[in-house]
């Protein structure tokens, strides 16, 4: 059922759930709604019921939350980038640690009743990366829940230098030698160059494009850039992730490595050694693990520039940590959105560090590992949320474990 029977249904929102909604009930059944906020009273519309989801829409809303603001940003109710852009920032922090509790409690059952503490940073212009979709002359981002383009002039949420490299995009495609067949580009910046990535083309594009974007946007045809971050410089490829939030970057790296030092540390997914690095001033041996060859190099050459010992291992960590023998005493894991899974946890599991902290960027994943370590044994000594992603339901938690 999609859109069907225009029926109104008034509601009252429980609470916001992971994934941007709000949630109410209709005649006892759980309906998820967009663009609602705790509190409030609305009239929505059922507009989908289908594997066992039922979504609304809301049509009017009948008493406004007090934590109720104008979105800042014009394209806010069409783009799908933000969920949170009507709400306070203060409002917004407070709601994603309650979140992030939450998943772990029904996901995990993992009750944890102590303090959440939270970092947060200025709530726009923070977005050092953004990919944007390129579709008949238009650039912008795709609507809610859809492969439709919304053009956008400007991003509130990216860093001045992208909204500058993006009007220098915006007057390109209108330019003759615009690639046609071009349908998503990447900006990554360090606020002075910016790194030009195709992400999606139906051909493959010319050197001569990359030259030809330079003339516009310093550092467009580069394969690599120099990031500052922890009182370092880190080499950042094309092909290697690194932390969104150019305001943040520091105090996630002082959250996750609080109070560690020892004789051994390993740090799993390592990337490009932004942990690795500051580690490998605190420990004796500093092991790096991380699958991506792109950022592999990358990380030698910030541990050489650093003039750190760190030793790199290029593999999977699924793989690595069988051939582990000796107990680490300090374990950094910072895995995907998929998390540490079956194997890594059983690892850890069978090693037993006395300390272990898990950067994570999905609570629901977070949720499940912390499931397994703390039934075998550890105990959650700090919970932290991060708010590297304001506007967006996206968050980053901080796990730091203790061997009980």
């Amino acid at each position: 059922m999609r859109g069907t029977n225009f029926i109104l249904n008034e509601v009252s929102v429980e609470k916001w759930v992971y994934g941007g909604d709000g949630l109410a009930r209709v005649d006892g059944r759980v309906v998820l709604t967009p663009y609602v906020l705790p509190g409030e009273k609305a009239r929505i519309e059922i507009v989908e019921d289908r594997r066992g989801v039922t979504r609304g829409a809301v049509r009017e809303t009948l008493e406004r939350a007090a934590e109720r603001i104008d979105p800042a940003c014009p394209y806010f109710y069409r783009c799908g980038g933000c969920h949170y852009q009507h709400a306070a920032y203060e409002f917004q922090v407070a709601q994603k640690a309650e979140i992030l509790r939450e998943q772990l409690r029904r996901v995990g059952r993992v009750s944890w009743d102590g303090p959440i503490a939270t970092v947060a940073g200025e709530p726009f212009g923070y977005r050092n990366r953004s990919q944007f979709h390129i579709e008949r002359g238009a650039i912008g981002y795709f609507g809610e829940g859809s492969r439709e383009l919304v053009a956008i002039g400007e991003c509130p949420i990216s860093s001045p230098r992208i909204n500058e490299a993006l009007q220098a995009l915006l007057e390109m495609v209108r330019d003759r030698r615009w690639p046609g067949f071009l349908r998503e580009l990447e900006l990554f910046t360090n606020e002075t160059d910016v790194l030009l990535n195709v992400v999606e083309s139906e051909q493959p594009v010319a050197r001569s494009f990359f030259d030809w974007a330079a003339e516009r946007i310093p550092g467009a045809q580069r394969g690599w850039l120099s990031y500052p971050a922890v009182g370092r410089s880190f080499q950042v490829s094309h092909n290697s992730f690194f932390q969104v939030n150019r305001f943040l970057v520091d105090r996630l790296v002082e959250t996750a490595t609080e109070g560690a030092a020892g004789g051994s540390a390993l740090d799993l997914y390592a990337g490009v050694g932004l942990f690795s690095l500051v580690l490998a001033s605190r420990f004796e041996r500093v092991t790096a693990v991380e699958s991506g060859n792109s950022a592999v190099r990358d990380l030698k050459a910030n541990a050489e520039q650093a003039g750190v010992r760190v030793e790199t291992v290029r593999t999977n960590v699924e793989a690595f940590l069988p051939s582990v023998k000796s107990t680490p005493d300090f374990v950094l894991a910072d895995p995907p959105r998929a998390g540490l899974g079956k194997a890594v946890t059983a690892e850890l599991l069978r090693l037993r560090p006395p300390r272990v902290t898990i950067v994570a960027c999905d609570p629901a994943t977070l949720a499940r590992d912390l499931g397994v370590l703390t039934a075998g044994g550890y105990g959650i000594d700090r919970l932290t949320m991060v708010d590297l992603f304001p506007q967006t339901y996206h968050l980053e938690a901080v796990a730091a474990l203790a061997l009980r």
